[in-house]
């Protein structure tokens, strides 16, 4: 069981220089959890590819899909004030806190790309590389 936030989830899906390893994290434990907001984060970042000429239109409705069906029975809907709470102590996006308070949630550390996150709250987070290797790891 995993804890991601929405660029992970976005690196299965999409290429970039995190997809690699995504795909691995996946295939390794496909049990994804997170917070609601995450769909609505990928759905912008699929209209961005969309705008910027790196994915067709047609393409984008079949991948939101694909994300739904990953995170089905993994989607938590993280309380308001919870978020804003976590957003303070970390000096997080409200954005961000909602993904640490699933972490916390889950007694999982939240995997994700962002450095500046991992640097607010290291001791919640964890990049993929180190989830993979924790992953592959256990017996």
């Amino acid at each position: 069981m995993l804890a991601v936030d929405s660029g992970v989830l976005a690196s299965l899906f999409i290429d970039s220089p995190a997809s690699p390893g995504a795909r691995s994290l996946f295939e390794a434990d496909p049990e994804w959890h997170s917070d609601a907001y995450s769909l609505v984060e990928f759905t912008n970042i699929l209209a961005a590819q969309v705008k910027n000429g790196r994915l067709v239109a047609p393409a984008a409705p079949p991948l939101v899909a694909a994300a739904e069906h990953v995170l089905s029975r993994g989607l938590h809907q993280v309380e308001t004030a919870t978020a804003l709470t976590l957003a303070i102590r970390h000096q997080v996006s409200t954005y961000d806190a909602r993904f640490l308070a699933v972490a916390i949630m889950l007694q999982k550390k939240l995997v994700t790309e962002d450095a500046a996150l991992r640097q607010k709250a290291p001791a919640l987070t964890q990049s993929i590389d180190e989830a993979l290797a924790r992953s592959l790891a256990r017996p």
